[in-house]
């Protein structure tokens, strides 16, 4: 993983002290909360309902154990004992003391972190493929070119106030487990027919309020150009984002009303300027970054088989390892989604037994997931076992990767001033309505998401079964959704019909799960069977046969 060099370590220095300026003149009334907000807000410093949450950034999902210890002593000192890993790959406090901050963030660099452009109208955290550098199934990894990415967008003086927030994934496979299509920009690493090594380019895409996919504005760039023609596409943003309008303002807006064609050929345009500026780095810097990313020292021999003749630990290995590059080893999912438990969740005590188990095990490296799990990347399968063992006691061993339970959820109303709705409790319904394993594996693949209001952060749109939580006079109010991915397969949900409420929801994604159950061909998830047989099936069993022709209401934003 990438260390920081001096200038690295001076620059986040610098902020630090900076903001704890900023900090003390804000707590002494020298600056009003309105000046004082732009600046903590491109310091990660957000002040929600109840107090204020600092968003860590964790570049590309990786991290070691000295870093994971950090953010455990950090929540066990400064939160209320627990952190909250979200689906860009970073780590929340939800109840920070202003007074605090400076000392945190002053912590935090002393293991290479910092909470620089998690928030602001700016090119937030670059993020990737939690199984990047381990994958079976990927062309290179693509961290070296997010880290790339990331030293290019940080302080960059004409992107530090864009029309509206900005987000990157880079991935190295065809299989998309960062959700590249429904990014502002999406980077696919792949090789063209002589084997030169680039990237697809996909631009606009999104969701909120008005979810878009991103489109294709170029099938190839050669990775040497791969910088100066991400500044293009910036520019032409930069240049005509509508500032004007909020709810307008970003690129997958701009891309949609000149048409992915016309926003293509104005990249080009500008490209053809850019690209003589000097902006891609040469071989020997890219090299540099690189070196930082080499595989561990694999062993060879290993042995493959192991003992399954513990169920339990049988279940886990199946749902929550995946095949790695390396013979002998496996990627490990650790789930923070436990039975009634909150997702993403996780306690000081269980970060640092995360950290724990990657120095020992994992060649000292961690990732978090666009999912709110937690990755232990190269693991010997020989040492399973006693990983399991330990996520026992930790109550960390649920094997429910990518199963119903595997639920993501926004932190909603319980936390966040913009929301509508309650996320959690959704969350924690549904998976104690499925909680037994042996359903649960019955039912198969199942993405469910939800966000507690229309901005999306819990990415509902993506989801095989999305909860939407709005506002309806005053009331909670849940819509449902079917048919999202977020995978290669990229589509948007769609919403099934009127809402319901908090316990109406939890049983009418019962309802269709079982109705799911109903109709599938072997081998089929749920998407695959909403996607053959539509979407009356299943109105029919949640609202009845009347149900069936009751018109689909658009949320109130």
């Amino acid at each position: 993983m990438y260390k920081y060099d001096t200038y690295d370590q001076t620059l986040v220095d610098a902020r630090v002290a900076d903001f704890g300026d900023q900090v003390a003149r804000r707590l002494s009334g020298e600056m009003t909360e309105d000046q004082f907000k732009p600046l903590r807000l491109m310091n990660g410093l957000y002040l929600q309902l109840h107090a204020y949450m600092l968003r860590v950034a964790i570049p590309y999902g990786t991290l070691d154990s000295r870093q994971m210890r950090m953010l455990g002593s950090i929540a066990r000192d400064y939160d209320r004992g627990y952190g909250h890993f979200t689906t860009r790959q970073n780590l929340q406090f939800n109840w920070i003391k202003l007074e605090d901050t400076p000392e945190i963030l002053a912590k935090l660099a002393t293991v290479e972190m910092h909470a620089i452009q998690t928030s602001g109208n700016c090119i937030r955290n670059i993020s990737s493929d939690q199984y990047a550098g381990a994958a079976a199934d990927e062309v290179g990894d693509p961290r070296p070119w997010a880290e790339l990415l990331r030293q290019w967008s940080s302080f960059h003086p004409e992107f530090s106030y864009l029309p509206r927030k900005f987000k990157i994934a880079v991935i190295g496979a065809e299989q998309d487990r960062a959700a590249i299509q429904l990014h502002d920009i999406g980077l696919q690493m792949r090789r063209d027919d002589a084997g030169e090594l680039g990237f697809r380019v996909l631009v606009g895409g999104g969701m909120g309020r008005t979810p878009m996919i991103g489109s294709v504005i170029r099938d190839f760039i050669p990775a040497a150009d791969l910088l100066s023609y991400v500044e293009a596409c910036l520019r032409v943003y930069n240049r005509y984002g509508r500032r004007d309008n909020i709810y307008k303002a970003r690129i997958k807006i701009l891309v949609h009303e000149l048409g992915a064609p016309e926003y293509a050929r104005q990249v080009e345009e500008e490209w053809t300027h850019v690209k003589t500026l000097g902006l891609d780095p040469p071989q020997a810097e890219y090299d540099r970054i690189a070196a930082f990313f080499a595989p561990p020292a694999f062993a060879e021999g290993l042995p493959t088989e192991i003992d399954r003749s513990d169920a339990g630990f049988a279940h886990w290995v199946d749902q929550n390892t995946a095949a790695h590059k390396a013979a002998g080893y496996a990627i490990v999912t650790v789930s923070l989604k436990p039975t009634g438990g909150i997702p993403g969740d996780a306690t000081a005590d269980q970060i640092d037994l995360i950290a724990d188990l990657a120095e020992r095990y994992s060649f000292d490296e961690m990732r978090i997931t666009h999912s709110q799990n937690v990755v232990l990347p190269h693991v010997q399968r020989q040492d399973l076992r006693a990983i399991w063992d330990a996520l026992v006691a930790a109550g960390l061993a649920t094997a429910n990767l990518d199963l119903v339970t595997d639920i993501i959820a926004c932190p909603g109303l319980d936390y966040c001033s913009l929301a509508n709705a309650r996320s959690i409790p959704v969350a924690q319904k549904i998976t104690e309505r499925f909680a037994d394993p042996d359903r649960q594996r019955d039912i198969g693949e199942l993405k469910l998401k939800i966000s507690g209001c229309i901005n999306a952060c819990g990415h509902h749109h993506a989801g095989h079964i999305g909860i939407l939580g709005v506002d309806r006079k005053g009331e909670e109010n849940y819509q449902l959704s079917f048919g999202g991915s977020a995978a290669e397969d990229t589509s948007i949900a769609k919403i099934i019909g009127p809402g319901f409420s908090e316990d109406g929801v939890v049983d009418a994604v019962e309802k269709a799960v079982e109705t799911y159950r109903g109709l599938r061909e072997p081998g089929e998830r749920f998407l695959d069977t909403y996607r053959r047989v539509g979407l009356q099936p299943f109105k029919a069993a949640i609202y009845g046969d009347a149900g069936s022709t009751t018109p689909v209401r658009e949320p109130v934003a």
